[in-house]
């Protein structure tokens, strides 16, 4: 088993808080962007309409 300190981090694009590996995203974890769905759904409406 790993240690918790060796899994990779990222940032989240929309606050800016630092994420660890999860499990679910071992497959997708190049896409992964933000660290909930509520940052999602900020940085979707924070976009400014064409």
């Amino acid at each position: 088993m790993r240690q918790k300190a060796d899994l990779p981090v990222k940032t989240c694009a929309s606050c800016g808080r630092p994420m660890v590996w999860r499990k679910a995203w071992e497959k997708v974890w190049d896409q992964v962007k933000y660290c909930s769905d509520l940052c999602r759904k900020t940085k979707a409406e924070a976009k400014p309409r064409p």
